[in-house]
């Protein structure tokens, strides 16, 4: 793909799920250099270590964390050292909730939106300038289909998914003034088998620490990766990738809103 040769990509959330499974197929894209982020340095670490060997020399770790976006700034002033510049950024890290609203403490949704908005905005707006002055950039932001609907059990994780696309929306339109090269892509995953709902925050800002059976039955990362990486490459505005519940979900609410909120209160969450 002529499109990934030479470029420096920057991958947050990459010690597991999507962010992992993107390392993986982007290592073996022809010249490809990764930036790999995530708070867990360990975990980066195992994950350059499982790709190839000739690639590993290419790829560059970089602990952060989205829950402290004041620190941000110098987390992009190293991955820009690393390799001379930055190409795409993939805001890929973030957090899930599973609780009724009623049961969520405000410290927890404040949590969520910290680290799933704030920290992702932190990365982005931080980096703008750079890619301002190339004239050049990607950013791609993993949201969900949360981010286009609103169900049971999310309503802090749905709500910082909704505000992102609100953000990176406007940031295109502001940028195509700016500079045409420098794109926008905001990828809507439905259900995914990962990790997220073992590490999702409770009512009370504890783990859930169990597996959801519909992210149990989602899409393996693998598949979930190959389709970002389509996306990316063919400068999508926006795409959603899952299964035919979730897609259908969008379209269903989007034409239909008062048919989806009928069906959403029966539909199967958790």
């Amino acid at each position: 793909m002529a499109y990934f040769t030479g470029k420096v990509i920057w991958i947050t959330g990459a010690s597991s799920g999507i962010g992992e499974a993107l390392t993986y197929e982007l290592a073996h894209k022809n010249g490809v250099k990764l930036i790999l982020s995530s708070r867990r340095k360990e975990e980066l670490e195992r994950v350059k270590g499982n790709c190839p060997q000739a690639i590993q020399v290419n790829i560059r770790i970089l602990p952060l964390d989205l829950a402290h976006p004041d620190t941000l700034k110098l987390s992009v002033d190293a991955a820009i050292q690393f390799f001379g510049h930055v190409d795409v950024l993939i805001n890929n890290g973030g957090i899930s909730q599973r609780s009724l609203a009623k049961d969520t403490l405000l410290s927890v949704d404040r949590q969520v939106m910290e680290i799933d908005y704030f920290g992702t905005v932190a990365l982005t707006k931080y980096l703008l300038p750079h890619f301002l002055k190339r004239k050049t950039g990607h950013f791609v932001t993993v949201s969900s289909v949360m981010g286009m609907i609103g169900t049971p059990y999310r309503s802090g994780y749905a709500a910082a998914k909704h505000a992102l696309h609100g953000f990176f929306d406007s940031l295109r339109a502001e940028l195509w003034k700016e500079s045409k090269s420098i794109s926008v892509t905001l990828i809507c995953p439905g259900w995914v088998h990962t990790h997220v709902t073992l590490n999702a925050l409770t009512g009370d800002g504890s783990k859930l620490n169990k597996m959801d059976k519909t992210t149990e039955e989602g899409l393996s990362p693998k598949i979930c990766a190959e389709k970002i990486i389509q996306a990316i490459q063919r400068k999508k505005e926006e795409v959603y990738i899952g299964g035919l519940k979730e897609v259908f979900a969008v379209y269903f609410k989007r034409f239909f809103p008062k048919l989806f909120s009928r069906a959403v209160r029966k539909m199967k969450v958790r």
